[in-house]
């Protein structure tokens, strides 16, 4: 089977959130449904060398949506079998068999899935379907200003921009095996994960 997946280059990502709003934008959205985010990550502290204080402060962005992985914890959890992985590793909600239980959306380690209250079931990123039939690029892609989003085969992704780590808030790869490539800010490897923290939490997480 072939597995498409994103690349997100964090060293370079503004957090302009243009992604964010490219896929509300052409998904129509309700408010409150984010199908792809972007977090902002804060932390670190201050360090005294001799008579000076040095500043160890880190700040940077991760975009993130749908990882369509390749051991879809969502799937295995739907009891209804309403969410399917096509031939293209893509993970997509079969609405005509939702029933708007929200187990998917309990055991995503990515809150992936949200619940549209209005239209009683799950919902989540498509990998913009209906462009890639059409030969175009998914919408967060696409808008992007600063090119740090990317998509493809994920072996031509790895190829291409090296393995990637796993970077602080995502949880580790090995819970689902996420088609993600990621290449993390250099913040990352100098801050302790007790150190970092999301300054916009109520905003990715609600």
């Amino acid at each position: 089977m072939k597995q498409l997946a994103f690349y997100f280059d964090a060293s370079a990502c503004s957090g302009c959130k243009t992604c964010q709003v490219a896929c509300k934008d052409k998904h129509d959205a309700p408010l409150g449904i984010r199908w792809r985010r972007v977090y902002e990550v804060c932390g670190g502290g201050w360090k005294q060398e001799g008579k000076a204080w040095v500043h160890q402060l880190h700040a940077y962005h991760v975009s993130v949506a749908c990882n369509h992985c390749m051991e879809p914890i969502c799937l295995t959890s739907c009891p209804n079998k309403a969410i399917i992985k096509n031939g293209r590793g893509v993970v997509l909600i079969d609405y005509d068999r939702c029933m708007g239980c929200r187990y998917c959306e309990w055991s995503c380690p990515y809150g992936a899935l949200q619940f549209d209250a209005h239209k009683g079931v799950m919902t989540k990123c498509s990998f913009c379907a209906d462009y890639l039939e059409e030969g175009k690029q998914p919408s967060c892609v696409s808008a992007c200003p600063m090119r740090v989003l990317d998509y493809g085969e994920l072996e031509v992704l790895e190829a291409r921009y090296g393995k990637g780590k796993e970077d602080f808030p995502l949880p580790q790869k090995t819970y689902t095996k996420p088609a993600l490539v990621i290449n993390p800010h250099p913040g990352t490897g100098k801050a302790r994960p007790d150190q970092l923290f999301i300054a916009n939490e109520e905003e990715v997480r609600s």
